[in-house]
C-alpha cells in the first residue's frame, strides 16, 4: 500500500488571512480618519469655553460646535497640542463676516507681543469691521456714529461707570487716554488705509506693523520701515474688532487689539454639553452632578 501524503501546512494563508484582516482594518482606519480630519478643519469642529466673557450668551463649561465652513474652513494651523505652527490655506467662504456674529479665532497675542506665547482659540463677539470707527461712550458702544445693537445678554457686573477722564494704562494701543467705558474713537484697519507716523505715534503702531512682518527704527528723527524713512504706514491686511457681551469680565480688543481677518476659523452653533469645568473628572459624580441639561441644544447668537 502507497503511504498517503501528507496535507500541506496551513499557516501562510493563514498568516495572510490575518495580513489582509489588518491592512483591511488600516484602510477602513484612514479613510474614516481622512474623513474626520476634513470635517474638523474644513466643516464642524468642537470648542470648549473656557472663561465667561460671553455670559450668558455662552458659558464657561460649555461645549460648542462650531461652523467652520461659513468664512471659509483651513487646513490645520498648528500641529495639534502643540504650538508649533503649519503652512495653511483655506478654502472659499460662504460668506463674509458681520457685525453682532459671535466668532473663534486664532487669539493674536496680548498687546505688547509680537507673536503669542501659546496657540489658542479665543470667542468674542465681532462689533467692528474694517474701515468701522469705533466708540465707547459711557458703555455705549458706537459704530460709524450710530448706537450699535444691543446683544439679547449683554450686561454689565459694575453698577458704576469709569470715570471718562480715567486712563487705564492696560487699554489698545499703548499711550491711549481711555478705559473700558470710554474707548475710542478708533478706525479699524483694512487693506490700504494709510496710518500717519511721527515719534509721538509710532509707539501705538510699531507692534501693529511688526505684525505684518516689518522692521521698525528710528535713525535720528527718521522712522523706518525696513530700513526706507517714512511718514505712514499702508495697512497690508483687514482687521476686526471683537467685544464679550459681559463687558466687565472681557479681556478683548479694547486690551490687546485687533482681530486679523484671516485668523477667523468660525462661528458657533450650539451647545451641544455643558458641565462645571473647574471639578476634575475623576470626581466623576460630582462631574455629572454639574451638568446643566438646560443649556444642551442652546443656539448661539
Amino acid at each position: 500500500m502507497k503511504e498517503s501524503k501528507k496535507e500541506k501546512p496551513q499557516q501562510p494563508e493563514l498568516e495572510k488571512s490575518v495580513g489582509g484582516k489588518v491592512l483591511a482594518f488600516l484602510k477602513e482606519f484612514g479613510i474614516v480618519f481622512g474623513a474626520f480630519l476634513v470635517l474638523n478643519n474644513f466643516v464642524i469642529a468642537s470648542f470648549l469655553v473656557p472663561t465667561g466673557s460671553m455670559e450668558n450668551e455662552v458659558m464657561t463649561g460649555d461645549l460648542l460646535f462650531v461652523n467652520k465652513f461659513i468664512y471659509g474652513g483651513t487646513s490645520p494651523r498648528n500641529i495639534p497640542f502643540t504650538n508649533v505652527r503649519l503652512p495653511w490655506f483655506r478654502v472659499p467662504a460662504i460668506r463674509s463676516v458681520e457685525r453682532g456674529d459671535v466668532i473663534v479665532f486664532v487669539f493674536p497675542g496680548y498687546r505688547d507681543e509680537l507673536t503669542p506665547e501659546d496657540f489658542t482659540f479665543y470667542l468674542k463677539r465681532c462689533v467692528g469691521l474694517p474701515g468701522d470707527t469705533l466708540q465707547v461712550i459711557n458703555r455705549v458702544l458706537y459704530v460709524n456714529g450710530s448706537p450699535s445693537p444691543l446683544p439679547r445678554n449683554m450686561h454689565f457686573s459694575f453698577p458704576r461707570l469709569a470715570n471718562p477722564k480715567a486712563v487705564d494704562d492696560r487699554i489698545f494701543p499703548v499711550g491711549a487716554p481711555w478705559n473700558e467705558d470710554n474707548y475710542g474713537p478708533m478706525v479699524i484697519p483694512k487693506t490700504g488705509m494709510v496710518i500717519p507716523l511721527d515719534r509721538a505715534s509710532l509707539p501705538k503702531w510699531e507692534t501693529f506693523i511688526r505684525r505684518e512682518g516689518h522692521t521698525v527704527q528710528i535713525v535720528g528723527d527718521v522712522i523706518q520701515i525696513d530700513g526706507k524713512a517714512v511718514t505712514g504706514y499702508s495697512v497690508q491686511r483687514d482687521y476686526l474688532f471683537g467685544m464679550g457681551d459681559h463687558r466687565d469680565n472681557s479681556l478683548d480688543s479694547r486690551y490687546w487689539g485687533f482681530i486679523p481677518k484671516e485668523n477667523l476659523v468660525g462661528t458657533p452653533l450650539i451647545v451641544y454639553w455643558s458641565w462645571d469645568t473647574n471639578i476634575p473628572i475623576y470626581s466623576i459624580f460630582s462631574k455629572l452632578a454639574s451638568v446643566r441639561l438646560n443649556r444642551i441644544g442652546t443656539l448661539i447668537r
